[in-house]
């Protein structure tokens, strides 16, 4: 699932048709607890799962799945230049990093000519609005050209969470400046099907707004 809209990747085919993963290698940055990864590894790819969280790493080995999990700075891979065929990433590491473009060259690197990029983070639109489900989540609260990072703090004032604002064209530049091709923006609508609530996701403010922009971006 590329977003909370549920926009399937056997569906929407951005890596490729699920019959070309077969034996590719595929590097799942920001994974979590690694769910993209065993799917790809259920299409016969050969997935590696990066997160820089040891405890979202723990949850992946708990549940298992027969591939490599790397803890690491994406913006620091430590793989060699060449190593990948495709990469992609679901709401990981490109929300939460200062300098993005550091974070694509790293990918750019790591993959082989002709590999793909593919990630989703939170569409810009969204920060515009509060993050509320119902009606008190339509009405504009904030400009969509402040960058200012979302922070949440503990009791102690230290940050525990910090998701960064990029506008749709801070976005498409950073992806050009760390040399990609830019391929396709998909905004996924909101399905018939899908009736769930979750933060500022809702079929209310689906059917109105994007809540996911996914990149598709080429290295030739």
């Amino acid at each position: 699932m590329w977003g909370p809209e549920g926009l399937d990747e056997v569906e929407a085919e951005l890596l490729g048709p699920a019959e070309d993963l077969k034996g590719k290698d595929v590097l799942e940055i920001g994974a979590g607890a690694a769910q993209c990864s065993r799917w790809l590894a259920a299409q016969g790819a050969r997935p590696v799962a990066l997160d820089l969280s040891h405890r979202q790493l723990q949850h992946a080995l708990r549940i298992g799945g027969a591939f490599p999990l790397v803890c690491a700075d994406a913006g620091a891979l430590p793989f060699a230049d060449g190593s990948f065929d495709l990469a992609c990433s679901a709401y990981g590491a490109l929300p939460f990093v200062a300098d993005p473009v550091l974070v694509l060259k790293e990918v750019r690197r790591v993959l082989r000519p002709g590999g793909r990029f593919v990630f989703s983070v939170t569409h810009p639109i969204r920060w515009a609005f509060p993050d509320e489900p119902g009606p008190e989540g339509l009405t504009v609260s904030a400009s969509y050209f402040d960058r200012t990072p979302y922070v949440e703090v503990d009791e102690g004032g230290q940050a525990v969470y910090v998701e960064h604002h990029r506008t749709l064209g801070d976005r498409v530049r950073d992806i050009a400046a760390a040399g990609f091709r830019l391929v396709d923006v998909a905004e996924p609508e909101w399905p018939v099907w899908n009736t769930s609530e979750w933060g500022g996701w809702s079929p209310l403010r689906g059917n109105l707004i994007p809540g996911t922009a996914i990149f598709v971006c080429a290295r030739d």
